[in-house]
């Protein structure tokens, strides 16, 4: 078993690190929906770069943007599920990469979470294509889950492995 000194680190990484993304996503989507009008687009980088004003009912690349009441608690569950799972892992893990990487996935699965739950839909605001080829707009919470993500991989793969 772990020493405390080790666990109480690893949650205040996590809290942290999470906190500060849900305040970061939830500040950024309340500026755009203050600033612009709905399907609203600014040309920020001509070419590369726009930010949009786009309330995205669904989950991820637009899976699920049917499906009304129903939608909104099979999203608000998996997310509910997902951070359950994180909890467990973030109690578990024994290095601070880990601790970060699924802080930043909590923390962008709890601002997700917070527009489901108030709204019924997540604001999207960061729109990055080439010429007429659109990646799907996201917002800070993709972003972190995105990177929290591909960390929680490299720090999987940099473990030592028991024979």
């Amino acid at each position: 078993m772990r020493g405390g000194a080790q666990i109480i680190r690893n949650v205040r990484i996590f809290f942290i690190t999470a906190a500060s993304v849900i305040i970061a996503d939830q500040a950024t989507k309340a500026y755009i929906a203050a600033r612009l009008w709905p399907n609203q687009v600014i040309e920020a980088v001509p070419g590369v770069f726009n930010i949009v004003y786009l309330k995205n009912p669904g989950a991820a690349f637009g899976i699920l943007n049917e499906g009304g009441s129903l939608r909104r608690v099979i999203l608000a569950g998996v997310s509910v599920a997902a951070l359950a799972v994180i909890g467990f892992l973030v109690r578990e893990s024994k290095d601070r990469l880990t601790s970060f990487s699924l802080s930043l996935i909590a923390g962008g699965a709890v601002g997700n979470l917070i527009d489901r739950v108030r709204f019924g839909e997540v604001v999207d605001f960061l729109d990055f294509h080439i010429g007429a080829y659109h990646w799907p707009a996201f917002n800070v919470a993709d972003s972190a889950i995105t990177v929290g993500v591909i960390l929680a991989a490299f720090s999987y793969y940099l473990k030592p492995r028991r024979a």
